[in-house]
């Protein structure tokens, strides 16, 4: 029996992520059960799942091909759980985990922030808890199409738990890369991503945020706070895009054509006009975000290092003041209010 017809892979907290990597999993013929929420899992049944992203891959998984769960005992007998919920959410998964796999059965976290996987091997003593990063933004254009806007390549933690199912992340077109330091990894993607944070202040699709070099310059000034205090910690984030992470504030605060050509070069991240972050999507439907887990450990890190970090603070402020519906900020207005914070 091929051992894509043995190995069954749970992707629990189906999402933006967890559909998209579940899908293309699906597509490649494995066993996989999407374990999420109603309103996500009623489209799919409905609509099918198209998957398609910024190289044109573009394909089709028909709904009675999907295996849709919202009850966590669909989690009884897999053998991978690929966790995709937000932060937040990360306790009441682990419960779940808890009360539905068994000890043998690993955990792959594909969740935003450096400090989930410490949450859930507190939270799931004696258990094979794997660290993962998704570097890509994925969006939904419309009705059960899940769109890939970035590039980027999949990351896991080396661990040997994981060797029955790389063939079959290859095989589905989003191929692992097995690293040993994923603390790193994690940071590196971490500094990355504080651009989620400007992004949704800015209330722009990605592309168009990016476009705009004054509002590069406010993420680079979030980014070079992050990077000193991460100097002082000793931390020495991964390199998780085509320039060195400690270069990429200062690369993407040059000027426009400056920035533009080194882009052209593959110099920056590669993003198309579908793309938004998934913070800025969470500030569209009035959910809480996972500010704290972005901007917020650097304060934290800073704390631990009787340290300020007033830029990363004062943006955990305004998200803070966006969620409870402060409007949009212009690139100038923004860059101002975070150089007087700073």
């Amino acid at each position: 029996m091929d051992r894509k017809d043995r190995l069954t892979i749970a992707v629990l907290g189906a999402g933006l992520i967890g559909v998209y990597v579940g899908g293309r999993l699906a597509a490649a013929g494995a066993d996989v059960r999407l374990v999420g929420r109603p309103r996500v899992l009623d489209d799919l049944r409905t609509n099918g799942l198209r998957i398609t992203d910024l190289t044109g891959a573009d394909i089709a998984v028909p709904a009675d091909r999907l295996s849709l769960h919202d009850d966590p005992s669909a989690l009884d007998g897999v053998d991978l759980v690929i966790l995709t919920v937000k932060s937040p959410g990360t306790p009441a998964a682990a419960a779940e985990i808890a009360a539905h796999v068994p000890l043998a059965v690993p955990v792959l976290s594909f969740q935003n922030g450096v400090s989930n996987v410490d949450q859930l091997r507190a939270a799931l003593p004696g258990r094979a808890i794997i660290a993962g990063m998704v570097p890509y933004n994925v969006a939904q254009p419309g009705p059960g199409h899940y769109h890939r806007g970035t590039g980027g390549e999949l990351y896991a933690a080396d661990d040997p738990a994981l060797a029955p199912f790389t063939t079959l992340f290859a095989d589905a077109g989003i191929p692992l890369t097995l690293s040993s330091n994923m603390q790193a990894v994690l940071w590196g993607k971490l500094i990355i991503n504080l651009n989620n944070a400007i992004n949704a202040l800015s209330g722009l699709p990605l592309a168009a945020q990016f476009s705009q070099r004054v509002f590069r310059q406010c993420v680079a000034i979030g980014q070079i706070e992050a990077l000193r205090l991460l100097r002082r910690a000793r931390i020495r984030p991964a390199q998780v895009l085509h320039v060195p992470t400690w270069l990429f504030p200062h690369m993407i605060s040059l000027p426009n054509p400056l920035y533009r050509r080194l882009a052209a070069r593959g110099g920056a991240p590669r993003i198309d006009r579908h793309a938004r972050s998934s913070m800025a999507d969470d500030l569209a439907k009035g959910r809480t975000t996972e500010i704290d887990y972005l901007n917020g450990e650097v304060v934290a890190l800073a704390e631990r290092l009787h340290k300020t970090a007033p830029v990363n603070r004062r943006i955990v402020e305004l998200v803070r003041a966006a969620e409870a519906g402060a409007p949009s900020w212009t690139g100038d207005a923004l860059l101002a209010e975070l150089r007087r914070a700073r």
